[in-house]
């Protein structure tokens, strides 16, 4: 009777990883005056294009382009995709920079309308600022009203020293519950967020300072 053999094989399924054609560019590769500069942030070639590139940089900075679009012309491989990505990296690394082929815009499985939504989503970036308003101050003198009745409600007045004015705020019951759980008593420097009304301790004063105090 024949033995059959059986050989076990292993293959390698490690995942090749792509590597973009211009994952290499880091940037226009010019200085200010819009000349070639000792280093070509990976790009070589189409100086005049750069210089070019390097003019709609300014203006993006200056906000003088602000809702319009620029059409980069020529044959193909000539550099338009590398002079795109090359001004995103230009503009720092947290612009977006979407590349969007023809094939993916007229495709069977996804309409044309949502092939550029998602392309205009993906290139959108938005930086948000918020501001506060805050006081801060040296507490000269805290004085809570405790009122007769059931309901035992507090007020008060804060004295609060800055280095133009001093002036006297009125307290609620929550803004005397909050100097008491931060332990804020005169002498102490404080900040106080007009919005929300939240109150931290930065330390304390110097001028009411002892030896015992903690620095």
């Amino acid at each position: 009777m024949s033995t059959i053999q059986v050989t076990a094989s292993v293959k390698d399924t490690t995942k090749l990883e792509r590597i973009g054609a211009h994952s290499h560019i880091q940037g226009l590769g010019i200085n200010d005056a819009l000349d070639e500069g000792s280093s070509s942030s990976g790009l070589i070639g189409q100086v005049k294009a750069r210089k070019a590139m390097g003019l709609v940089y300014k203006l993006i900075q200056q906000g003088k382009i602000g809702g319009r679009a620029i059409l980069l012309a020529g044959p193909p491989s000539t550099g338009k995709t590398a002079l795109a990505m090359a001004l995103a990296q230009q503009l720092g690394s947290d612009i977006p920079f979407c590349s969007l082929s023809a094939t993916e815009v007229f495709s069977l499985e996804v309409s044309k309308t949502e092939a550029l939504t998602q392309a205009i989503r993906k290139s959108m970036g938005v930086r948000i600022v918020e501001e506060q308003e805050v006081m801060e101050g040296e507490v000269v003198e805290i004085q809570v009203d405790t009122h007769a009745g059931a309901t035992g409600n507090k007020t008060g007045r804060l004295t609060l020293c800055t280095t133009d004015m001093e002036t006297i705020y009125d307290l609620g019951t929550k803004m005397i519950e909050r100097l008491t759980q931060e332990r804020i008593t005169s002498g102490d420097v404080i900040r106080i967020d007009k919005a929300t009304g939240k109150i931290s301790k930065l330390g304390r004063s110097v001028s009411r300072s002892r030896d015992y105090d903690a620095t």
